[in-house]
């Protein structure tokens, strides 16, 4: 399906959100604002963004470690997002669960995960309740190559397929883990695995958004008209670190500097666009100046912000019903 000039112009906002936001992280990270471990997405804006552009605020998606771009495309608030990070009041969780455990149920944001492979349990939960209720609705986790191995994820694969669930799971293979290759540590294609589980499963080019974007589309259609889950492994990279501070002894010489130059989802999407006629630079580059406005703003009200009150630590414990 061709997107409109408006859903363009939104996609490439939301992808350079992602990028500036995660490079502001990092400086904000080594100043020493930031508490706890700080994990970026910057590198795979092209998979979440191309995933979540088909989602609704009803549509549920289960986040991991690495989640601030996830909540960034399924449209949570980017100032609360920094408080949040910050550990500061306001956040979307009040400043008490950090970088790692971000959530907005108003968004269908059911959390980022610290538990690798802790997401697809949580997604099969969200995805039954719609299935009860009756709902259109869909549950989407996120995942990556290391999570692939996990028993948790496994377990949560056959249980989608028995039970004919919503779920769309999605791999997100950057073919490091933490800091150990695929190669080395998975045996054969995700999206082979996965359909032995009789799951439909394709395998895309995460740098290209269109691809995923097109993937999900087809994916989407399956799983709302009651077909039961699919699954889509995204062949990504990652342009930092496991974490903020990781040394990347792993990297061969020149390999991240390779990258950025040549493997840079959204180099890949500018040259697609202005191209084809669809985008002007100009455009382009003014939404990166308002990306990075909105940025600036968030993170001057988050270093402003107090922190929680320490009687605070008693609250949002329990859930009342």
């Amino acid at each position: 399906m061709a997107l409109s000039s408006e859903a363009l112009h939104k996609v490439y906002y939301t992808m350079t959100t992602i990028r500036q936001f995660e490079e502001r992280m990092i400086k904000e990270f080594m100043a020493g604002n930031i508490p706890g471990f700080v994990h970026t997405y910057d590198g795979q804006e092209a998979v979440g963004v191309g995933i979540c552009t088909h989602l609704t605020d009803e549509d549920i998606i289960g986040s991991t470690h690495r989640g601030h771009g996830h909540c960034i495309a399924k449209g949570c608030d980017i100032e609360a997002m920094i408080l949040e990070i910050m550990g500061k009041q306001g956040g979307l969780c009040n400043g008490k669960g950090g970088s790692m455990h971000i959530a907005d149920f108003d968004r269908g944001m059911l959390g980022a995960n610290a538990i690798v492979g802790g997401g697809p349990p949580l997604c099969n939960g969200a995805a039954l309740s719609a299935k009860t209720l009756g709902t259109k609705n869909i549950a989407v986790s996120f995942s990556g190559d290391g999570s692939s191995n996990q028993g948790t994820v496994m377990e949560a694969l056959n249980l989608a397929g028995v039970l004919d669930l919503p779920h769309i799971f999605i791999f997100e293979n950057n073919h490091l883990a933490e800091g150990t290759g695929d190669e080395y540590a998975v045996s054969g294609d995700i999206a082979n695995r996965v359909a032995s589980f009789d799951i439909p499963a394709v395998k895309v080019d995460g740098l290209d958004f269109f691809a995923v974007y097109d993937a999900m589309e087809k994916a989407v259609e399956h799983t709302r008209s009651g077909k039961g889950p699919y699954a889509i492994e995204a062949d990504v990279i990652r342009f930092d670190g496991h974490f903020i501070g990781d040394p990347q002894a792993y990297r061969g010489e020149g390999e991240l500097d390779d990258l950025r130059a040549n493997k840079d989802c959204l180099k890949i999407f500018r040259k697609r666009v202005t191209s084809e006629g669809l985008m002007t630079d100009d455009e382009l580059d003014m939404l990166d100046a308002q990306a990075g406005d909105a940025i600036e703003q968030g993170v001057q009200r988050g270093l402003a912000a107090p922190q929680p009150a320490v009687e605070e630590l008693y609250t949002d414990v329990h859930v009342s019903y």
